[in-house]
């Protein structure tokens, strides 16, 4: 790290703590030519995710409008749509693309609510999957049914 006050290209670290929740370190540096002290920060650079439309055209990732989504179908219901997209953010972040399809996040979503809850996810993937009659509805939830079916084991009881 460049020493603001004389220049010099080198710097020893004398302390480190993390800041902002340990989103960030602030570390004190001495110079070695002039001895002299400073505070820099390091900060993780998140990646720009642009989300591709379906209609193939392209904005930057809005954590605001995937909130506003999840909690329309997760109104008056227990589940905690903050959780639902930090983990969905954290996802596309490790996943190091700089592109992602609207339809993959519309799944991530889904893919949680389903085994978060059953109404919630009912309420999203009708809006999200674009029900044209009550046919493809029913067929979504007797889809549904049938893989809770396949999560809850029957319970023996004990001789």
């Amino acid at each position: 790290m460049k020493c603001p006050v004389c220049g010099y290209p080198e710097s020893k670290v004398v302390d480190s703590r993390p800041v902002d929740d340990g989103n960030s370190i602030r570390r004190r540096r001495e110079c070695l030519v002039c001895a002299k002290r400073f505070t820099t920060f390091e900060v993780v650079e998140a990646l720009q995710i642009m989300v591709v439309k379906k209609n193939g055209s392209k904005e930057l990732f809005d954590r605001t409008k995937l909130m506003a989504g999840i909690l329309k179908a997760t109104r008056k219901r227990p589940v905690e749509a903050e959780q639902i997209v930090n983990e969905i953010e954290a996802e596309l972040q490790n996943a190091l693309r700089q592109e992602v399809s609207s339809v993959e996040i519309g799944e991530l979503v889904l893919e949680k609510l389903k085994s978060m809850d059953q109404v919630a996810y009912v309420r999203f993937a009708s809006v999200y999957r674009e029900f044209s009659d009550v046919d493809t509805f029913l067929d979504a939830l007797k889809d549904l049914k049938r893989t809770s079916k396949k999560r809850k084991k029957p319970t023996v009881p004990e001789e």
